[in-house]
């Protein structure tokens, strides 16, 4: 008995005189559609218990992030929270002014102040934080011992769950006129030193507040981007007569730049973010001439002196700056090759 060699599809076509079915892919092609690619409606019947899932964060996503950002027209108002009970009511009927508070806020010497201020703590903190908690991960990846990794990264980790109110408390017993430091000179025949109080070293303090506090959880990001490099890189690297230091450079180092990268994205998008509650803890001790940033400026104005719509104008300046440094950025990480924030 012989077998045909004609396929079955074929063979009932030719029986029954019709065309054999087309592919999946080639019915989708013929509607227009990319061959291989689910429509639409078919990945959200597939696709529905997760959507479903992720429904209640992006509720809260909504209502907490994006809808608070229709309170930016008040930057366009002399805006009067008293007219009304209601915030809304207050909006529709407060006057609009247009560009009038923008004008105020680009003549104000105190706001180009508080500028130059973030500006420059944002530098100093990348410059003397950033590379910190890299170094640090590279000396607890070092070691050999998992039970001294272990205890060196908790030591290092636990500053980041201390308030800010305990750090600067810290500080202050430290290096504050009646602290420490200051005590010990004075007993060896020095004058004392006030650190928390000289407006000339407020920048490089704040910046030592933040590397104690916040290097710690730097560390955990780089040594879980060191966890996921290959052994077999650092034996290949071994076997070819590489020493240790050619082998963080060119084994460790390389692994870790697209954190490396992801990370000063968001580090310079965060750039006229530089510690609201820090500063504003410390801002009457060296005064607003050496302490004010974008942040307390935004508070003092709209807060303290009720002054909502200049305030407002200020924050939507700073926030349309944050994004263009987020894409500008992004965009330089684009062109080293790696894929930053988002995907090109």
């Amino acid at each position: 008995m012989s077998h045909s060699t004609v396929p079955r599809s074929r063979a009932e076509a030719d029986r029954t005189g019709k065309a054999p079915a087309a592919p999946a892919a080639t019915k989708g092609a013929r509607e227009g559609q990319a061959p291989g690619r689910l429509s639409l409606r078919v990945r959200f019947r597939r696709d529905r218990v997760l959507l479903l899932m992720t429904l209640p964060a992006v509720v809260l996503l909504l209502v907490f992030n994006y809808l608070p950002i229709l309170g930016n027209v008040v930057a366009f108002q002399d805006y009067d929270p008293y007219i009304s009970d209601n915030g809304i009511v207050s909006i529709l009927h407060s006057p609009f002014v247009g560009l009038e508070n923008f004008q105020r806020i680009f003549e104000d010497s105190a706001f180009w102040n508080a500028v130059q201020n973030t500006l420059v703590l944002f530098v100093l903190q990348l410059v003397l934080y950033f590379p910190i908690p890299i170094l640090l991960a590279l000396l607890i990846n070092s070691v050999v011992r998992p039970r001294v990794r272990a205890i060196a990264q908790a030591i290092l980790y636990l500053p980041h769950f201390f308030s800010w109110v305990l750090v600067i408390a810290v500080f202050q017993q430290l290096f504050g006129g009646a602290g420490l430091l200051s005590q010990l000179l004075r007993q060896h025949g020095f004058d004392g030193l006030d650190v928390m109080t000289d407006p000339s070293t407020f920048k490089f303090l704040v910046t030592a507040q933040s590397v104690w506090k916040d290097a710690g959880w730097g560390i955990i990001v780089f040594l879980a981007a060191l966890a996921s490099v290959p052994p077999d890189l650092y034996e290949a690297a071994a076997m070819d007569g590489a020493g240790r230091r050619r082998r963080i450079w060119h084994v460790t180092l390389p692994a870790l730049r697209p954190v490396i990268a992801l990370l000063l994205v968001l580090r310079v998008g965060d750039a006229l973010t530089v510690g609201f509650e820090q500063i504003l803890l410390q801002r009457d001790a060296v005064g607003p001439g050496a302490a004010e940033v974008l942040d307390t400026f935004v508070w003092w104005n709209g807060v303290r002196n009720q002054d909502f719509g200049y305030a407002a104008a200020a924050g939507l300046v700073k926030g349309v700056v944050s994004l263009g440094l987020v894409l500008a950025a992004n965009k330089v990480a684009h062109l080293m090759g790696e894929q930053g924030v988002y995907k090109k």
